[in-house]
């Protein structure tokens, strides 16, 4: 039986990019076959579905511990993809075992969008005396080695001063403080830049390069 292929595999900004939202918010089903992406905002899975040109529905899903079905989620087969993700690092227990994803310079700052929108948060504070804004972008995993080494990756490609790894209960964080933040952001969204998550891109627009 011909395999039928749902994603065609040429590397773009927004194929990068959903990458970065499987590396982080996706799954890799046992059966070696099936993909699911999951999300509480549902323009993130439409940007999802856009980027990989699939055209399966969107349906709704609650966690373990609730019924509520908050979650939204798109599942498809392919055979080819699932081992192209598998070739290029992705692991069926990513969460834990992640480490080095094979991605082209030329896409990174894509990938690392996907992964901020993904499971990555981009807030700011404001200091309590000068009331300046401070600005923060936290990117949460299972994997320690993953962590590192988007780390490294980012410093390779921006020149961050600094960035540290933390532990959140079962989870690892990497964090950058305003400085380094500003260089990411500006990375992750630079002239032209195609898909992204909106509300987590207004929260930043007041620190990009003009």
């Amino acid at each position: 039986m011909r395999r039928l292929n749902k994603v065609k595999i040429k590397w773009s900004p927004n194929f990068a990019y959903a990458i970065g939202l499987i590396t982080t918010d996706g799954n890799l089903s046992p059966d070696n076959r099936h993909l699911n992406m999951t999300s509480k905002d549902r323009k993130l899975i439409v940007s999802f579905k856009k980027c990989l040109g699939i055209k399966n529905k969107i349906g709704k899903k609650g966690r373990e511990y609730t019924k509520e079905k908050k979650y939204f989620v798109v599942q498809f087969g392919d055979i080819n993809f699932y081992n192209f993700l598998l070739s290029i690092g992705l692991t069926q227990a990513k969460s834990k075992t992640l480490s080095k994803i094979n991605i082209p310079k030329k896409y990174f700052a894509d990938f690392v969008r996907g992964c901020i929108d993904g499971d990555g948060n981009i807030s700011i504070s404001y200091h309590p005396q000068s009331n300046y804004p401070q600005l923060k972008i936290r990117l949460t995993s299972g994997s320690l080695d993953f962590l590192k080494w988007i780390k490294d990756e980012i410093y390779k490609h921006t020149k961050t001063n600094g960035g540290w790894v933390s532990k959140d209960k079962s989870v690892f964080v990497l964090n950058y403080a305003k400085k380094d933040s500003i260089k990411l952001l500006n990375f992750m969204y630079y002239n032209g830049v195609y898909e992204y998550l909106e509300r987590k891109y207004e929260i930043g627009e007041e620190f990009l390069y003009k």
